[in-house]
């Protein structure tokens, strides 16, 4: 142990466990930051329905098995999250053009609507916090953020 209580270890070890700590208070911060912001449009939506407006708005129509492997969740979630979507109208169904016997997931003009909106409140959010950074730092952190996302995918698609 060192003088300060912490494990001692190698560098790849500590490196490690500082990417650990750092991560956790990411999604620790990430979530203070989205309640504690004033502006309603970061509440226009919840975070499932976010995530899968962008996906839908990115890739098209998707049935809901395609929507939930993209998404790494369960099928049953992701009926749940599309259904109250659709309750709320920011979501369509239709007959599956490749699968008569089926259904894709659209978003509709509302929910693109909704989905812009909190998009764009978060880029104002981003920008005002990294004001004072280097474009060159935050085009290091979009591309080191997409790398640990793919890396997060990657591993997540090979345990199941």
């Amino acid at each position: 142990m060192s003088e300060d209580g912490t494990a001692e270890g190698t560098a790849e070890e500590v490196t490690l466990g500082r990417i650990e700590t750092e991560v956790a208070l990411l999604m620790r911060l990430g979530e203070a930051t989205r309640r504690a912001t004033g502006t309603a449009e970061h509440r226009v939506l919840d975070r499932a329905a976010y995530v899968i407006l962008r996906h839908l708005d990115s890739a098209g129509p998707q049935n809901v098995s395609a929507l939930a492997a993209r998404l790494n969740l369960d099928g049953s979630t992701v009926t749940r999250q599309v259904s109250a979507m659709q309750r709320d109208g920011l979501t369509a169904r239709a007959p599956d053009p490749s699968d008569g016997r089926g259904t894709v997931v659209s978003p509709t003009p509302a929910g693109l609507q909704r989905m812009a909106a909190v998009r764009a409140a978060r880029t104002r959010l981003y920008g005002d916090i990294l004001a004072d950074w280097a474009p060159a730092d935050r085009n290091t952190l979009a591309h080191l953020l997409h790398r640990l996302n793919e890396a997060l995918e990657t591993r997540t698609r090979t345990r199941r």
